[in-house]
């Protein structure tokens, strides 16, 4: 992408054995990019094995979670002027080569977020039977509730405008925030897509969501879901653009 300055947010709590690859891997495909590693709270060599990388890292004083860390990467963004911001997890599931179908559809469409769906295309990446039924129902409720078809809403692979990076510095859902997004989105009257893309499994390291807590997941996200459609979009001040 040659118009504006884009940068990667790679969010990592305890990917030591992973980040330094997701790094290599956006260098050789967005090599015009600049990368923030947050480094949530880790308690493994995940900042050093970043730094080595000669990424700028960030080190929250303890785990905030997905969302505290992904709102303390737009907040970088939208202090330092950036256009463009991506989200790139730090456990390798994310092709950093897909990276670029998502500048696309920004800047071909006029969106202010892509979101990376592995279900629109072919992906090598299966999550399990749970999960898969989980994203279904998310999928069905946030698409009826935006009044748009969303296929992978607890995708963390997107990339955002200058507009949605302004309004996620100020405002971010925490703990699992990507479905939740989706609805802040419709709620600011934000337009977004969807777009195909290949994911794989991590490189590294087993994800913190167990069988059990899929479905104490899945009630928690539902519910807040519901409570991001009917309260009342941000406002915010007259230096930022958003709701």
């Amino acid at each position: 992408m040659e118009k504006g300055k884009v940068l990667v947010i790679i969010p990592a709590y305890n990917e030591e054995g992973s980040v330094g690859k997701v790094i290599e891997g956006v260098r050789t495909h967005l090599s015009q990019a600049d990368l923030l590693i947050v480094n949530d709270g880790s308690t493994d060599l995940t900042s050093e094995k970043a730094r080595v990388s000669g990424a700028v890292v960030l080190d929250l004083p303890y785990n905030l979670g997905i969302g505290g860390a992904m709102q303390t990467g737009y907040q970088y963004a939208s202090q330092k002027g950036y256009d463009i911001a991506v989200q790139v997890d730090g456990d390798g599931q994310h092709d950093p080569k897909e990276i670029g179908k998502l500048l696309k559809a920004l800047e071909e469409k006029n969106l202010n977020m892509a979101i990376g769906s592995r279900f629109l295309g072919q992906s090598e990446f299966k999550s399990s039977m749970m999960r898969r039924v989980g994203i279904s129902i998310f999928s069905g409720v946030i698409s009826i509730l935006v009044r748009q078809k969303i296929t992978d809403p607890t995708s963390g692979f997107r990339a955002a405008n200058r507009k949605a990076i302004q309004l996620f510095a100020y405002e971010y859902p925490q703990d699992y925030p990507e479905p939740e997004v989706v609805v802040l989105l419709h709620q600011c009257h934000l337009k977004m897509v969807e777009v195909p893309v290949g994911m794989s499994e991590r490189y590294s390291g087993e994800s913190s969501i167990t069988k059990l807590r899929s479905i104490y997941y899945m009630v928690k996200v539902l519910l807040a879901i519901f409570v991001d459609y009917f309260k009342k979009p941000p406002r915010l001040g007259k230096e930022e653009e958003g709701c």
